[in-house]
């Protein structure tokens, strides 16, 4: 089945490129076309519900449909969206009663806000000097626009996802492709600790913005990492930063050494 659907959506592209270029394409080949993505469409809903019916969750399901680093990469993108209309609503992805939210943007945002701008000027820069090749004009005024989107994107997801402590739990994030979640049992110690030069280290994962951490997180159990294509790795030390890192830091002291309820009185 995936091996007709890497046929099958290749053709696609090819044959909507063709139709917008103005190239004729015979009816024998678009209706073979679609006759094809509707059978892997099929296929696909029912090795879906077969999965389903076998024990598997939603998303280890579709992991047996769709490779999960596609499945991670439409995901990235759709959650890049909604962090826009969160951005634009003022709202916090994760923020509720019992939840302390962390954020982690703030040194990033005059980096991605220039990064915009020269999009913007590429976009309307390419905008005039295409506008005489109507089917490229077109075709590049979309991906520009998207672009801008996109820049836009990544930094409307750090605004609005910021780091979660519950009490129990520290979910550390960036942007839409990382959410790791250290229980705070596992973390044997934490320390203010500004960095502005990382290296890569077996078993150590940097959360880096602006260029820079300003928390580190030394871990007695590991804690597993899922990369944005869907690799695995186990972490003992974690860097992160915030916004207000000392805060970020009493807060982690006073969840850790908060005196545990007393125990009800046995039956």
């Amino acid at each position: 089945m995936r091996g007709l659907g890497y046929a099958v959506l290749p053709g696609e592209l090819v044959l909507v490129c063709c139709l917008v270029a103005g190239v004729r394409v015979p009816a024998a080949v678009l209706h073979a076309v679609e006759v094809l993505a509707v059978v892997v469409l099929v296929l696909g809903a029912v090795v879906y519900r077969r999965a389903r019916r076998g024990g598997l969750d939603r998303r280890t399901a579709l992991y047996e449909v769709v490779p999960e680093p596609v499945v991670r990469l439409v995901g990235h993108e759709l959650g890049l969206l909604a962090s826009l209309v969160r951005w634009v609503g003022r709202r916090r992805h994760g923020v509720r009663a019992g939840v302390e939210g962390f954020g982690h943007a703030r040194d990033q945002a005059p980096l991605m806000y220039g990064f915009a701008f020269v999009c913007v000027v590429e976009t309307v820069g390419l905008f005039w000097l295409l506008r005489n090749v109507p089917v490229v004009h077109e075709v590049l005024l979309v991906l520009d626009v998207y672009t801008v989107l996109f820049v836009l994107g990544l930094h409307a997801a750090s605004v609005t996802r910021p780091h979660l402590l519950d009490g129990r739990v520290l979910r550390l994030r960036q942007g839409c492709h990382m959410d790791l979640a250290v229980p705070l049992d596992a973390v044997a110690a934490v320390r203010y600790e500004p960095v502005f030069t990382h290296r890569k280290g077996d078993g150590e994962l940097d959360l880096v913005v602006g260029g820079q951490t300003s928390l580190t997180l030394e871990l007695s159990s590991p804690v597993t990492v899922v990369g944005l294509l869907g690799r695995r790795r186990e972490v003992r030390v974690v860097r992160c930063h915030a916004d207000e890192p000392r805060a970020l830091l009493a807060a982690l002291t006073r969840a850790r050494t908060a005196p545990s309820p007393a125990p009800g009185t046995p039956a």
